[in-house]
This record gives structure tokens, C-alpha cells and sequence, in this order.
């Protein structure tokens, strides 16, 4: 059975602990937050905020928002291991142009529709004669009623608000 990262009538210590290779006292402010099973989690936040800055803040913290705070260090320190320099802004910034691209595949994907509504409602107000009354005189041709062709600026979708 685990009690805050360690088994009970067990010295064994948690993972912050046992890398930092220091002995785990029974009131180890990292063991219910980094778990012996779990070495990975504290060798990230270790690596980018340090064990001595990752004790400071979590003394500063009440204990019902720690739980928050280490959540939070991990994913940060687990996004600069991957992008040192960006980090979780990174990933942000990935995702705003993703999603930028898909609001400009949308807005052109709506133009299309609009477009064919439109096509389909000037063929049903404006018919094509099926055959040619006045011998194809120009003159005699019905002249559309709207211009078919739509262009869509597709620059004020592609800015990003970044």
C-alpha cells in the first residue's frame, strides 16, 4: 500500500528523494507529489526548475493548490525537454496556426457553399433556353442575372492574432 509516494512501514524514499540521493523523512514535502513509480516526473521538473526552487514553491503554496503547481511544472518542464526554448509557448503558437489554417479551410469551404447556393438559385431564376430561339443572335441571349465567379481573400482569414 502507498502512503504519499512510499510504502508504509517502508524507507523507501519517493522519487525526488531518491534522485537527489538523500534519505526521505516522513514529512518529504515531494513524496505525495512524485511518487518512487514515477522517476521520470521529478527528473524533468529537476532538470528545468531545480530541486531547491521546486521546494521553495511548494512551501509557498497551500497545500490544496500543490497538487496544481507540481501538475503545472510537469507539463512545463516536460515541454522544454522537448522544446528548450519555447516550451509550452511553443506548442501554443503550433496550435493557433493550426488553427488558423482549419478557419481559413472553413471560410473557403463556405464560399464554395455560397457560391453553389447561389449558382444553383440563378439556374432556377434564369433558366438556359434548350434551344436557340433567334438563331444564337447575341442580342436575343439572356444576360445572367448575377456573376458567378466569387473570389475569396483568403489573407484576412490566414492572420494570425499572435
Amino acid at each position: 500500500m502507498k502512503d504519499g509516494g512510499r510504502k508504509q512501514g517502508a524507507a523507501s524514499p519517493c522519487a525526488a528523494c531518491k534522485l537527489l540521493r538523500r534519505r526521505c523523512a516522513q514529512d518529504c514535502i515531494f513524496a505525495p507529489y512524485f511518487p518512487a513509480d514515477e522517476p521520470h516526473k521529478f527528473a524533468n521538473v529537476h532538470k528545468v526548475f531545480g530541486a531547491s526552487n521546486v521546494n521553495k514553491m511548494l512551501q509557498d503554496l497551500p497545500e490544496h493548490q500543490r497538487g496544481d503547481a507540481v501538475s503545472s511544472m510537469v507539463y512545463e518542464a516536460n515541454a522544454r525537454v522537448r522544446d528548450p526554448v519555447y516550451g509550452c509557448v511553443g506548442a501554443i503558437s503550433s496550435l493557433q496556426q493550426q488553427i488558423d489554417q482549419l478557419q481559413t479551410q472553413l471560410a473557403v469551404a463556405q464560399a464554395e457553399a455560397v457560391h453553389l447556393r447561389v449558382r444553383q438559385t440563378a439556374s432556377l431564376w434564369n433558366p438556359r433556353p434548350t434551344s436557340p430561339t433567334n438563331s444564337g443572335s447575341p442580342s436575343s441571349q439572356p444576360k445572367p442575372i448575377f456573376d458567378m465567379d466569387m473570389v475569396v481573400d483568403q489573407t484576412t482569414y490566414a492572420d494570425s492574432i499572435w
